[in-house]
């Protein structure tokens, strides 16, 4: 980022804190961030200072923003008046800042600016082992640092003496090995450039495949980002052909030259068991070494480890630590519209529910947000602006319709498109030219809010439902912008937001629950939202990507896929990966996971998926248990998982199952009164059990029959029946008249039957002919 767009983006910050703005939405990217739109924040490594940093008791994260408070919450009432006399200090201070900044920014950014060069020493040449002289003259010019002009090898030289020409003193500023290694360096750099230029501006499955040929050849020169983007192409098949083996080398190598990225997957190969022996040990140490060096997936799993005691001590602390984390970026990359749409796809209800849609189009959730759009809604003009400025999720990237959209927004008085407007102007592009005046009057606007009008908008819009204006309102609440400061309303609007999916809203709600901000501090109810709100980080779109891969028929790379993430927490890729890996077993399908191995693998991922609360993943496992599939068989485990899906999930086929296991008496004590009542609940929970119930009820009365006849003599009951008082003295008369009149009816229809039969008119009986009889042959 240059010296005047740092500058803006200070004078936003500066406004923005001294006149006690509103929260956005959503924080900006950042402008001079490295990388691409499309790049996925698995990519970001955070900074030493960045995982130090604990927002615990002494600040408030609200929308995306981080907000510092020097006294406690409000819910301690004897510090109320400190707490404001100190925030009075901090509007103060923040007021000499805003007027002393202004005038010292430049000489900060030039003090800033300032590098302590190391003194370099001449190698070879005319003046070897005297230090190089900066800066010097060469050619009627001056060099700060050491170049390659005048030189067709491309090696750094520099002059020990101000004018060159003059004394002709002068070395080289690195060995020729160093030059050799650098200039491979540039190579392999330029090679890398090639091929993410390529991969980023191409949408077609063939110019991607080529671009990742540069990035194979820029790998093979060592260039340890195209290292990362091959092993990972590698592992999953991205445009490359799959090859677990030829991935863990590359990671191997990374991991030695102490990529974060490379420390993950190598971590991930040895919890999944592919391509090494399976070490959870391992893996923990690898994961941890990643997360240290700020890898955000790495934290992610570590945190659902912890979360669920998987290879460490359960600890409720510990995952709220990364979690929060990672919770901290994502809020701030989500989009205004609400973060991510993460399609959960879950391959087993596919197969039940073949004709059920699997979740809404991208296109047609796109065509949806237009026609809002174009009826004026403000959020959606907001959102399909910034899809149009990125690109993805099928966009191209579009500034001209992301200027419409934004400048639409911004008359309607949308402050959040007024600071896109502003980002758009200090950026500058081919639409919209650079002028940092228009982006700090845009930037200006989105700051300088009439708050009272605000509050009254957001009332409205809070009460017609709408999720921004419900998360708008409760932040106000929150900071006691516009109106009194509201812990209990601001709850209560996170709360209704939250309802609606906005994703900042389970990251505000977790930050109370984590700090006990006008609730109870709760660390497991913190943790549970600070998972969702890393769940909808830019990673989730790598579901369709392995739910694409599934539906192609490279059920391989999306088991691969699946299984990642599923170490990062996510319960539709733990159940997805379960399913395929059950399935391979009968129809080859993960050809990847050794044959003895996919059910045990399964029930791993079955168990997993089952303790986040999955209803088809606790059955599984008591259908693994049933049947001993990757265990041994234990009818009593099988009763218990049934039991919890029967009464957590009132799931209709564990109450069938459970009155199958209590009539046939396996794992409990025989019962069929008890198995009665399991398949007549079965019937109530779901219309779909009805026919088998009705069956096994029938079977169920056949059964209870024959066990009644045989718990009882017949003989012995006859002889306690005396007929003559049950019917009557003559009742051996009647029981005769009854069979009499029975066998008259039946001959009698039987007659009537034979009679009714006509015969057709015009026909005769065909009479067979007879042969006449052989002519009496004369005798010989």
């Amino acid at each position: 980022m240059g010296r005047r767009a740092r500058w803006v983006a200070l004078v936003l910050c500066l406004a923005a804190l001294s006149a006690g703005a509103l929260p956005a939405v959503g924080a900006l990217p950042a402008a001079d961030e490295e990388g691409n739109q499309d790049e996925s924040l698995e990519s970001k490594t955070l900074s030493a200072e960045d995982q130090v940093k604990d927002h615990s008791t002494g600040t408030r994260v609200v929308a995306g923003q981080i907000f510092l408070e020097s006294g406690k919450s409000d819910s301690q009432s004897e510090n109320e008046e400190n707490f404001h006399s100190q925030e009075q200090e901090k509007e103060n201070s923040l007021e000499e800042l805003n007027s002393l900044e202004m005038s010292n920014l430049l000489n900060k950014d030039l003090e800033e600016a300032e590098v302590q060069t190391p003194v370099l020493t001449a190698i070879g040449g005319t003046a070897d082992g005297e230090p190089c002289h900066f800066p010097f003259l060469f050619m009627e010019k001056e060099y700060a640092e050491c170049t390659a002009d005048g030189r067709e090898d491309g090696r750094l030289w520099c002059a020990t003496t101000y004018d060159y020409k003059k004394d002709q003193k002068w070395g080289f500023c690195e060995s020729e090995e160093q030059s050799n290694k650098r200039r491979q360096m540039q190579e392999a750099e330029d090679v890398y450039q090639i091929g993410m230029k390529i991969l980023n501006e191409s949408s077609k499955k063939a110019q991607k495949k080529v671009a990742y040929q540069y990035l194979l050849k820029a790998a093979d020169m060592n260039h340890t980002k195209a290292m990362e983007k091959v092993s990972y192409a590698l592992l999953f098949g991205d445009y490359l052909k799959q090859n677990i083996q030829s991935s863990k080398e590359l990671f191997e190598k990374l991991t030695e030259e102490g990529s974060p990225k490379g420390q993950m997957a190598l971590g991930f190969l040895y919890a999944s068991g592919l391509g090494v022996n399976s070490s959870q040990a391992k893996a923990l140490v690898y994961y941890t070494f990643g997360a240290l060096g700020g890898n955000l997936i790495a934290h992610m799993i570590l945190g659902y480890r912890y979360w669920a005691g998987i290879g460490v001590l359960q600890s409720c602390e510990s995952a709220l630590t990364h979690y929060r984390l990672v919770a901290n970026h994502v809020a701030s990359d989500i989009s205004l519209t609400g973060g991510t749409v993460v399609q959960r796809i879950r391959l087993a209800d596919e197969v039940e529910n073949p004709g059920m849609a699997s979740g809404m189009l991208e296109e047609d959730l796109i065509q949806y947000y237009q026609f809002l759009a174009e009826k004026g809604d403000v959020q959606a003009q907001v959102g399909l602006g910034q899809l149009h400025l990125h690109g993805g999720r099928g966009v191209e990237q579009n500034h001209q319709r992301a200027f419409e959209y934004f400048n639409q927004a911004a008359n309607a008085g949308n402050s959040h498109a007024m600071a896109f407007l502003g980002k758009m102007y200090s950026e500058g592009s081919d639409v919209v030219p650079q002028s940092n005046e228009t982006a700090l009057q845009y930037f200006k606007k989105a700051a300088d809010m009439n708050y009272e009008l605000a509050l009254k908008y957001f009332q409205k819009a809070a009460e017609q439902g709408w999720v921004d204006g419900q998360l708008q309102l409760g932040s106000m609440y929150y900071n006691g912008i516009g109106v009194k400061k509201d812990y209990k309303q601001a709850l209560k609007y996170f709360n209704l937001a939250s309802q609606g999916g906005h994703i900042l809203a389970f990251y505000n709600l977790a930050q109370m629950h984590a700090t006990g901000t006008g609730v109870m501090r709760s660390c497991h109810t913190a943790v549970e939202l600070f998972k969702n709100v890393c769940e909808r980080g830019r990673w989730s779109e790598r579901l369709m990507t392995a739910y694409n891969s599934y539906k192609d028929g490279d059920s391989n790379s999306a088991v691969v896929q699946y299984l990642l993430l599923a170490e990062q927490g996510y319960e539709v890729a733990q159940s997805n990966a379960a399913f395929i890996l059950d399935q391979s077993k009968n129809l080859k399908e993960a050809s990847i996971v050794g044959e003895n191995e996919t059910y045990p693998r399964a029930l791993l991922h079955w168990n997993r998926a089952a303790s986040q609360g999955y209803t088809v993943a606790r059955i599984k496992l008591g259908d693994y248990h049933f049947y001993g599939f990757g265990t041994d068989v234990d009818y009593e485990t099988a009763f218990i998982h049934y039991r919890l899906a029967s009464e957590q999930q009132h799931s209709a086929q564990a109450m069938f199952n459970l009155g199958y296991m209590h009539e046939k008496g396996l794992g409990i004590k025989q019962d069929i009164h008890l198995a009665k009542r399991f398949y007549d609940m079965a019937a109530e929970a779901s219309p779909d059990a009805q026919v088998p119930v009705f069956l096994a009820l029938c079977k169920l009365g056949v059964i209870y029959s024959l066990q009644y006849i045989r718990e009882i003599n017949i003989r012995e009951v006859f002889s306690h029946i005396d007929m003559d008082q049950l019917l009557g003295p003559e009742w051996d008369l009647y029981l005769m008249t009854i069979i009499a009149l029975l066998l008259g009816t039946i001959i009698a229809y039987r007659q009537r039957q034979h009679q009714a039969i006509p015969r057709p008119a015009g026909l005769r009986p065909a009479v067979p002919q007879q042969e006449p009889p052989p002519e009496h042959q004369p005798p010989q």
